[in-house]
């Protein structure tokens, strides 16, 4: 199945989601996280939800990791296709990008090679790993810069695509992981 076609479907199923839903699922989507052997590393990266996309709620991500001691780390889109990433404190102000995406004002500016574990948004993704965002490539783009051994996880609402996504192209990086709240899908 083409990307395009992918993101116009998961976008539609997206829409029948309610915020109880969204809430109850990334819980539970959450909760599997912890049988991911992931724990013995200390810089993660995550996104902060979209609300009005109906993303995976992060809240109860970051209040595991808060509790688990791990240093979080949040993207900042900076330009056409980049990001650079702060460290998430109790200091770190927010606000609203363009897109909606909650952004860290400013504050400790962390370097892609850092970064042990990164959790990514996605709106679909296949059997083999690959995955399907918004189409900007900004995930793709922050990806080539970590190092190659940190890990990616997806983390998505909806189980795996059985059709596998045809328009994969060389710069598109996969994923070690994705969780849903029914499983985890391991690449």
């Amino acid at each position: 199945m083409l990307k395009h076609e992918l993101r116009r479907k998961y976008r539609q199923n997206r829409v029948h989601l309610e915020r109880d839903e969204i809430e109850t699922k990334s819980i539970t989507l959450v909760n599997k996280i912890l049988q991911i052997p992931i724990w013995d590393f200390f810089y993660f990266h995550t996104f902060l939800s979209i609300i009005k996309n109906k993303e995976v709620d992060t809240l109860p991500l970051i209040t595991l990791l808060q509790g688990r001691d791990k240093h979080i780390v949040v993207p900042k889109v900076i330009g056409e296709h980049s990001m650079k990433h702060y460290l998430l404190t109790d200091n770190t102000g927010l606000r609203l990008n363009e897109w909606s995406i909650p952004e860290p004002i400013d504050g400790i500016e962390i370097p892609e090679k850092k970064i042990e574990v990164v959790f990514i948004p996605l709106l679909a993704f296949d059997k083999l790993g690959n995955r399907v965002g918004y189409g900007k490539g900004f995930y793709d783009e922050f990806l080539s810069k970590c190092d190659f051994e940190t890990i990616k996880i997806g983390l998505s609402l909806f189980e795996v695509e059985e059709e596998p996504i045809t328009d994969v192209h060389e710069k598109d990086i996969g994923l070690d992981y994705c969780v849903t709240p029914n499983q985890i899908y391991t690449f």
